[in-house]
């Protein structure tokens, strides 16, 4: 069985920083596509950053230079470097994994397996 679940969310005021946590367990593959994903409330999920099977990266616009994606293979863990937050950044974070060898990718088609969330909650 497969299990996402995400940590390290929480509230920080504008320009603050937080790390996000993703603990992957269950997942055959060692190698896979991955994304972190948002969704404000009465809002659409968005995809945020993704890091493909071979580790090519891509970045909503609104958070290119200031959020980093990782991947630690030995922890299985991934996570999402949010700096210089912004309040129009809140909102519940959702870490996705799926596709083996996949390109990165910021569509919710392209995931096989979410995580529960993490809140994230930017002030100003």
């Amino acid at each position: 069985q497969v299990q996402l679940v995400e940590s390290g969310g929480g509230s920080v005021q504008a320009g603050g920083s937080l790390r996000l946590s993703c603990a992957t367990s269950g997942y055959t593959y060692s190698v896979y596509r991955m994304a972190w994903f948002r969704q404000a409330p009465g809002k659409e999920r968005e995809g945020v950053a993704s890091m493909g099977g071979y580790g090519t990266t891509s970045y909503a616009n609104s958070v290119k230079g200031r959020f980093t994606v990782s991947k630690d293979n030995a922890k299985n863990t991934l996570y999402l470097q949010m700096n210089s937050l912004k309040p129009e950044d809140t909102g519940m974070y959702y870490c996705a994994i799926g596709d083996p060898y996949g390109r990165a990718s910021l569509q919710p088609s392209a995931y096989e397996y979410w995580g529960q969330g993490t809140q994230v909650t930017v002030s100003s």
